[in-house]
């Protein structure tokens, strides 16, 4: 592991959300293993909520698919690791209101809970599942926003 990875698995620890990560993942009797960079991995999550293939609480990225499915997607993980970093940033259990507060901003002017969600933006659309927002979106960005840093 980097320097960073340290530090962000360190903080993740620290500030609660990892020892969460792991309850959920308990809970949901999810079978836990050491995964690449410092993150767990908890594979064959059944809950109905949320509905995503895959989230992250702390350093626990949590997935439906089976561990074979997971490694084989080096660009999902890559996604959710960066999820991971975020948590570290807003010092743990502060980034979920954030970030739903991001997912309602993004679904009022896309009707899209990722497309205009800062979190999902910087962790990256596409490697996240989620479709740019264009044409088609409730939403199209004028040229006039984005100059003035509205996007």
């Amino acid at each position: 592991m980097t320097p960073g990875q340290r530090l962000r698995q360190l903080a993740n620890v620290l500030n609660a959300t990892t020892p969460l990560g792991l309850l959920l993942a308990g809970c949901a009797r999810t079978r836990v293993r050491r995964g690449p960079r410092g993150l767990l991995i908890a594979t064959g999550y059944r809950w109905r909520l949320p509905f995503a293939s895959a989230f992250t609480v702390g350093n626990v990225v949590l997935f439906r698919a089976g561990p074979e499915e997971v490694l084989a997607n080096p660009v999902l993980l890559g996604h959710e690791e960066r999820h991971c970093t975020q948590y570290a940033w807003c010092l743990g259990l502060p980034f979920l209101p954030l970030y739903f507060l991001a997912a309602g901003w993004s679904l009022l002017r896309t009707g899209n809970p990722g497309s205009r969600n800062f979190f999902e933006r910087r962790a990256g659309l596409q490697a996240g599942g989620y479709p740019e927002p264009g044409p088609g979106s409730r939403h199209t960005i004028r040229s006039s926003e984005t100059e003035r840093g509205m996007t």
